[in-house]
């Protein structure tokens, strides 16, 4: 039986988030602890531990002349240090947060509406700016519900002062993307925070000497937890800036790293893609990334090419390969999971890719045809007992299997807000007589007492009794043609049997050259002829769109299972018509 465990002894002193503010407040009181960059570079909120805790305060105070503990609040703000201040304030009062992305003016409330139904909301926090812009949209929540600018409550003098917290109570409510459903209100409590700051402080060696820079968004796991509320529970310098700085100009982040000494700092898997595409046009005459001694890699899968062509762009600048530090983690579980060790080179291993397809682990020999290299999450975090379990017989798997990853520890979340059945079907499962496991909906496998993700349990593809992981696929359709922008690959259902279908974005440098016969033709005929040498396996459909048309949540995840239920609609809105192109297998059938 393969069980991975790992221990974790608490301290009694301070066993929230809000006993060790306040200790920070009164012991490091004008020590900074957050520093703000609008535009990516330049200083423009600060705050220290005294004038955080303050501003929490007083905004505690004014939500308890409105609501009561154990109500929610909805925090609608851009990013910056008032949300903190808000977020903060929620948990002085025992107000359960609620944080929510600004939604776009442009387009339709739906998202924020519809958390703010199903969270039950008392109040939205939020600022002077974005609550006019509020009251002037149609659908605006603020007809139904109060709203508190906390513009006006911040700077006033007030004499509250926060009630300690039970472990078990709840601190906020961490909606999830929606990557393959609709979002969902994850219960994360006091306890499951401290749990988790403990194990990543544990997994990334943090000491109150660190630097973290963070341009994560702070409506997600990653960006709330590790960006900005790790730094106050470790007591190390946090450095935030906004997710659009970042996606305009990518290379400010590794700039405010070098300028700050950054110790600790990551992002989902793109964004080391997006530095180096953006270094190649126009690299930085003077960037020191020494300092960076972790380089965490989260959040989407994991490509060896990404971590290879990062460390061969940025080692003259400093970076070391060793400073990367692939991990695994979900909002279910809080955050983190595994990950780590540091200073210890990212691994990998190559699988013979016949028996990966049949949910076998085998590493790679000179027999196998074709393989597949899947990068370490590392070992599991402190407190976490990790087994691997067959997603259909709920019976645990032998090490060289491949499965569904279930967890048991003390991050786990209480469960979904208000989905009694969907959360006993996910966080209370049954394991050799053991109750208490949540089901991740991630595949994957162990190997050397490490975590190997290999996908989502949603998005796998099954062809002919072989199982095919969409993101390879795209990997392979994105580098066979200079005309593609990015894919979704996923499973269509034709005469009772499951066929491969891709929907394909083209690049707006190539829409032009769709009116060529001999470009398109040539196009289709790449993409079939890559899947099939690639993963032996037939396209059968293939629908060629506009750039950013592909649905995504609102972290940029892909939707491929919106994305097939729009191809089978007809509503992807193809270019052109490609189904009597004779490489497509359909013509064949």
């Amino acid at each position: 039986m393969l069980v991975l465990v790992n221990s974790l002894s608490t301290s009694a002193e301070q066993r929230t988030l809000v006993e060790v503010l306040s200790v920070r407040a009164s012991q490091q009181s004008h020590q900074t602890a957050l520093i703000f960059l609008q535009n990516g570079r330049d200083e423009t909120e600060h705050t220290t531990y005294q004038e955080l805790f303050q501003s929490a305060c007083a905004i505690a105070n004014q939500l308890l002349k409105k609501i009561k503990p154990g109500d929610r609040a909805i925090l609608l703000y851009p990013a910056g240090l008032d949300f903190v201040k808000a977020f903060i304030g929620c948990l002085f009062a025992g107000v359960i947060a609620v944080p929510v992305n600004l939604p776009n003016p442009r387009r339709p409330l739906t998202r924020l509406n519809a958390i703010t139904k199903q969270a039950s909301a008392s109040v939205i926090l939020t600022t002077a700016v974005t609550q006019e812009k509020l009251k002037k949209l149609p659908d605006s929540p603020l007809k139904q519900l109060a709203s508190i600018n906390t513009d006006e409550v911040l700077g006033a003098e007030t004499t509250f002062a926060p009630k300690f917290p039970d472990p078990a109570a709840l601190a906020f409510l961490q909606f999830t993307s929606g990557s393959t459903a609709q979002p969902k209100g994850v219960m994360v409590s006091h306890g499951n925070l401290m749990h988790n700051f403990a194990a990543i402080k544990a997994a990334g060696e943090l000491s109150d000497s660190g630097v973290s820079v963070s341009w994560l968004p702070h409506f997600h796991d990653m960006g709330l937890i590790n960006g900005i509320l790790e730094p106050l529970y470790a007591g190390y310098l946090g450095v935030l800036m906004p997710p659009g700085a970042f996606l305009t100009r990518p290379l400010r982040w590794l700039s405010a790293i070098a300028k700050y000494g950054g110790t600790h700092s990551g992002a989902p898997n793109f964004a080391y893609e997006y530095c180096v595409k953006r270094w190649q046009s126009s690299p930085i005459t003077e960037l020191d990334l020494s300092s960076w001694e972790s380089a965490y890699c989260g959040s989407e899968p994991i490509r060896v090419e990404t971590l290879q062509s990062f460390t061969e762009t940025f080692a003259p600048q400093g970076f070391r390969r060793e400073a990367f530090s692939p991990v695994y983690g979900l909002a279910e579980a809080t955050l983190m999971v595994s990950g780590g060790p540091l200073r210890s080179l990212p691994r990998t291993v190559e699988l013979d890719q016949a028996a990966f397809q049949q949910n076998r682990v085998v590493i790679a020999d000179e027999q196998s045809n074709l393989t597949k290299t899947v990068v370490c999450c590392g070992p599991p975090c402190i407190g976490f007992q990790i087994k691997i379990v067959d997603p259909d017989t709920h019976q645990e798997l032998a090490e060289d299997r491949i499965g569904e990853v279930w967890l048991n520890s003390p991050s786990v979340a209480q469960g979904y807000w208000q989905q009694l059945e969907l959360s006993t079907a996910t966080f209370k499962k049954t394991l050799d007589d053991e109750t208490g496991w949540l089901r991740t909906g991630d595949l994957g496998f162990i190997y050397n007492n490490e975590v190997y993700i290999t996908g989502r349990l949603k998005d796998l593809i099954i062809i002919n009794g072989a199982n095919h992981y969409p993101l390879d696929i795209e990997a392979t359709v994105s580098v066979c043609h200079p005309g593609i922008e990015l894919s979704a690959a996923f499973a269509i259902t034709n005469q009772g049997s499951e066929k491969l279908a891709i929907a394909v974005e083209i690049k707006r440098s190539a829409l032009k050259l769709l009116n060529e016969a001999v470009f398109v033709e040539k196009l289709v005929g790449d993409i079939c002829q890559a899947v099939r040498s690639q993963h032996e396996l037939p396209l059968y459909d293939l629908a060629l769109v506009k750039p950013a048309t592909l649905p995504k949540t609102s972290s940029g995840k892909l939707q491929r299972q919106v994305a097939s239920q729009r191809f089978q609609a007809g509503s992807l809105d193809a270019l052109i018509d490609v189904s009597q192109f004779p490489t497509l297998a359909r013509n064949h059938a």
